[in-house]
């Protein structure tokens, strides 16, 4: 859930990295490389893939997601098929779920086949999935809460080793008073549609990232489900060293280990599907329509924005990893729009504009997110201002 603000609580902890301390992190079995690929959540089954590898049990997952979607489709053929992709940005996802509410006002927005997000849009992606119903949800999560319901400082546990900078527990608390087992169960259904639900974590270990299908673990039925699903949303949108990592209970090869997993923008700022999947193909094996259109929402500026600094190491820090992730992100848009050209979508792109200058004085301003989602409404209220090509930044 990466910020300007949060960076700063970043770089402190890259700067303290070598002071001494005593560690407090509990004792690690970890997955032996020779087995990664072996690891699996025990009770479930087809609920996650590497997010930089086709899915070696892909033509099942597609025939499956077809054979669902020709029960609630007369010609699913003839139908076009919208796909939304939510980029990281913490706070700035105030941006997205004014952009979505105002899209719904608009009566334009339509119903995503799939729905992915990373980070801040791992928490707003289940709500799109859902539909412009559970706007409200979104509006009171990012305008009505500020950096206190979200993080509780232990800057101290975390320089005398401990694996963060802040206790999980109210963002833990945040994600389980909205995402409820009912919400969940919502979820389920509409995977049982054969739309799908897809959010992106970086097994750290491994350093690779990892896609999960969050329908198909509302759909379980497993008793576990909700905990899992909760889990895997405060992981993609755990910042390492400003949250604690996600430790998940694997098996493989008949015994326990753990992974961790941290913020997927740490290995991608936005996601569609891996590279390798060719959707274009993977339709006409199908008899899917190739009227497709890929919706991509980047929660923050892409264009670079001069700022005089101070020469001092947090700052200089804070400053350098903004702009790395801002051109990561940039990086990975012209990457979505190649993509699309191959696979003949559609491409659509919105972002928060150049000309949104509020500033924001903490990791979460409530200040600022209140105008940031009144500008993605506004804009969304217009039909989202989509551009059909990344802009060149200049």
């Amino acid at each position: 859930m990466t910020t300007r603000r949060q960076f700063t609580l970043l770089a402190t902890a890259f700067a303290s990295a070598t002071l001494p301390g005593c560690s407090q992190s509990l004792p690690r079995m970890a997955v032996p490389e020779p087995l990664l690929n072996d690891a699996k959540i025990s009770g479930f089954t087809d609920i996650r893939f590497w997010g930089d590898a086709q899915p070696d049990n892909l033509d099942k997952l597609v025939r499956m997601a077809a054979a669902q979607r020709a029960q609630f489709r007369a010609s699913p053929g003839q139908q076009s098929h919208t796909f939304l992709a939510i980029s990281g940005g913490g706070s700035d996802g105030a941006y997205g779920a004014g952009l979505l509410a105002g899209w719904s006002k608009s009566g334009a927005r339509p119903e995503f086949d799939i729905v992915t997000g990373v980070s801040t849009g791992a928490i707003i992606s289940p709500f799109a999935f859902l539909g412009p119903g559970y706007d409200p949800q979104l509006r009171e999560i990012f305008t009505q809460h500020s950096t206190k319901d979200i993080l509780r400082s232990d800057v101290i546990g975390g320089l005398l080793g401990g694996p963060a900078l802040s206790d999980a527990t109210p963002f833990e608390m945040l994600i389980a008073q909205y995402v409820t087992d009912d919400f969940i169960q919502a979820v389920a259904r509409e995977h049982r549609t054969g739309r799908r639900l897809l959010v992106g974590t970086t097994n750290i270990d491994a350093q690779r990232p990892v896609i999960w299908d969050m329908g198909a673990i509302a759909a379980s039925g497993r008793p576990e489900a909700p905990a899992l699903f909760r889990k895997i949303l405060q992981a993609s949108a755990s910042v390492p060293g400003q949250f604690p990592p996600v430790r998940l209970i694997v098996q493989a090869d008949g015994k326990t280990y753990d992974e961790l997993h941290v913020d997927g923008g740490v290995t991608a700022q936005v996601f569609f599907l891996p590279t390798q999947i060719m959707l274009r193909t993977v339709s006409l094996k199908r008899g899917l329509s190739l009227n497709q259109q890929l919706y991509v929402i980047r929660n923050g500026q892409i264009v670079p924005r001069y700022q005089v600094i101070e020469a001092k190491l947090a700052v200089l820090a804070e400053r350098s990893l903004s702009t790395v992730v801002k051109y990561q992100a940039n990086g990975e848009l012209d990457a979505l729009y190649e993509r699309a050209q191959r696979d003949d979508l559609a491409y659509n792109l919105a972002y928060i504009p150049a000309t949104f200058t509020v500033p924001s004085k903490e990791a979460f301003d409530r200040d600022y997110m209140v105008a940031l989602y009144r500008t993605g409404y506004l804009i969304g209220r217009k039909g989202g201002g989509w551009q059909l090509k990344p802009p060149v930044a200049v």
